[in-house]
């Protein structure tokens, strides 16, 4: 108890405007420091976490712009919330022009998801995270399509999908009797004789990424070595001669400012990161360009409504549409209380953060990149067709989009949301600009100046997203022994493809879903990927012999 008090105190005392929490026995520090992590969100407090179990003798510092850690887009309100592991978000399996489903990036996302499951269990066993369901639940992640077209769409992925171990026990039905069993309010209402499919995967989950992040922060700033710093911004990096960096940081109140020099730099500035890799001027940062897209949500928290729907129910996104517009219709839990979301409707502004400026676009084009921005404009005429027809839609017209997925809705019931922004890449290829979707990480040639860029699905893989970046940035460390028995100590399947080993992904599934406390999912892993040496199996082996 007195460890968890003193680990509360620090956190409180770290998110104190412009404080550096430093430990009382810490020895005065070094001209550099080893590490320098840049913004409080998912992804460098999941670095900043690998690295200190790792290498607890290295010193990191961590500066975050806001007065509180995973403020911006890994705020619960700020994101859908969905553990992305591709059970349900049907843009992770296009179809090819012969309707055949192409499940690759799928089976892809699922593989990292099952990693950070891995990396968020470890963390629980080792203290690191507290009671599991402050920031994880089990939610069924559901797909849903009407109209034959997409129906045949449906039934291909989930013929395709379903022949693979990880995602042994997902259910199609095409009757809407089933379908209103599992998503009453989508049926509640709506017109007899529509024909519509579903999928359904048990296994689906529900995530607080500014819980969790604030609970990995908690324990990093109980660390001798780590130094939290908020309300402090990064104003400036340069290379020094002997290859470390200079890092420019000030008070966001004061305007004070300070230099910190560095051995490695991880930039996960969200959306500013763009800006703070062209500041580095390593020649990585000339290929790349970035185009804001903001997002908002109608939510209710009306429990007579909220109670009806007990899953993430997710569509189809419209022609020309980024990824991360997908509608859906998610349970939600946000400080403390179930809700439930709607949405993405997507916004446009040319800030890059939800806190940032008006001039961020602009101070982002160069000589570089404004050609290949222009080419992506010039070619994506349906994407810029459908923000403009985003942003003209007035409340009715949100009703409206939500009525299509919950045909009963009160408008009464529903208040606006603005959430996060995103930063889309914008890559300058062979081939002249292209829009990227996801996540891509940007590594100079000496492996000192890291950046991650882009958007979904983002925190939810973000243990495997940082595992590779360690991989590229400490290659002779990564391969050492000491790190090798670590790694496969946080992550039992490192470097295997848990698609080809069913046996191992069962038991590391019950495994996690034991410790993270998810009800009703070791029950699901038992009967649907079972146990290669249970008798039931060996006998209906011997009868095929």
């Amino acid at each position: 108890m007195k460890k968890q008090l003193t680990a509360a105190l620090c956190l409180h005392l770290c998110l104190l405007p412009g404080y550096v929490l430093a430990a009382e026995d810490e020895t005065a520090p070094s001209d550099v420091v080893d590490v320098v992590l840049i913004g409080g969100g998912t992804m460098s407090v999941t670095l900043g976490t690998w690295l200190n179990e790792l290498e607890p003798d290295w010193n990191i510092q961590l500066f975050e712009r806001m007065d509180g850690i995973a403020q911006e887009s890994s705020d619960g309100w700020n994101n859908a919330g969905t553990g992305h592991s591709a059970f349900c978000e049907m843009n992770y399996t296009p179809q090819d022009d012969d309707g055949s489903v192409d499940i690759a990036r799928a089976i892809n996302v699922t593989e990292q998801f099952e990693i950070s499951r891995q990396f968020w269990a470890h963390q629980v066993e080792r203290g690191v995270l507290q009671d599991p369901s402050s920031f994880i639940s089990n939610v069924p992640h559901m797909s849903v399509v009407w109209g034959q077209e997409n129906i045949d769409f449906l039934t291909e992925r989930y013929a395709r999908m379903s022949e693979n171990p990880l995602y042994a026990g997902m259910q199609y039905t095409d009757d809407e009797a089933t379908i209103a069993e599992w998503m009453p309010l989508v049926m509640a209402g709506r017109e007899e004789g529509t024909p519509m499919a579903a999928t359904r995967m048990d296994l689906g989950t529900e995530l607080n990424w500014g819980v969790l992040t604030r609970q990995l922060a908690e324990h990093l700033a109980t660390q001798p070595n780590v130094t939290l710093t908020t309300s402090t911004e990064v104003r400036g990096l340069e290379r020094n001669e002997d290859d470390t960096w200079r890092v420019t940081v000030a008070n966001v109140e004061s305007g004070e400012t300070s230099v910190v020099n560095s051995r490695y730099v991880f930039n996960g500035a969200g959306g500013a990161a763009l800006l703070l890799l062209q500041q580095s001027g390593i020649p990585e940062a000339k290929q790349y360009a970035g185009f804001p897209v903001g997002g908002s949500f109608l939510y209710t928290t009306n429990p007579e409504v909220v109670s009806r729907h007990t899953a993430k129910v997710y569509g189809l996104a419209a022609e020309g549409s980024p990824p991360m517009s997908v509608p859906h219709l998610d349970l939600r839990y946000l400080d403390g209380k179930p809700t439930l979301f709607f949405g993405p409707f997507a916004t446009f502004s040319t800030k890059f953060l939800k806190e940032g400026s008006w001039t961020d676009l602009f101070s982002s084009m160069t000589f570089s990149n404004v050609w290949p921005m222009m080419q992506v404009a010039l070619g994506n005429f349906n994407l810029v067709r459908y923000l403009v027809s985003e942003v003209l839609q007035d409340r009715d017209d949100r009703i409206d989009s939500l009525r299509e997925y919950y045909p009963e809705a009160n408008p009464d019931d529903w208040e606006m949301w603005s959430a996060g922004q995103r930063v889309q890449i914008i890559k300058k290829t062979d081939d002249g600009g292209k829009l990227q979707f996801g996540t891509e990480v940007v590594v100079s040639e000496d492996g000192t100046m890291s950046t991650l860029l882009g958007a979904s699905p983002g925190a939810s893989t973000a243990p495997p997203i940082m595992l590779n970046l360690l991989k590229r940035v400490f290659p002779e460390q990564v391969e050492s022994a000491e790190w090798q028995a670590k790694l496969k100590e946080i992550i039992p399947s490192l470097d295997m493809k848990l698609a080809e080993n069913p046996e191992l992904l069962r038991e590391l599934r019950l495994n996690t879903s034991r410790v993270l406390e998810l009800e009703g999912q070791e029950a699901f892993v038992r009967t649907h990927l079972p146990d290669a040496n249970s008798s039931s199996t060996q006998e209906a082996e011997s009868e095929a012999l």
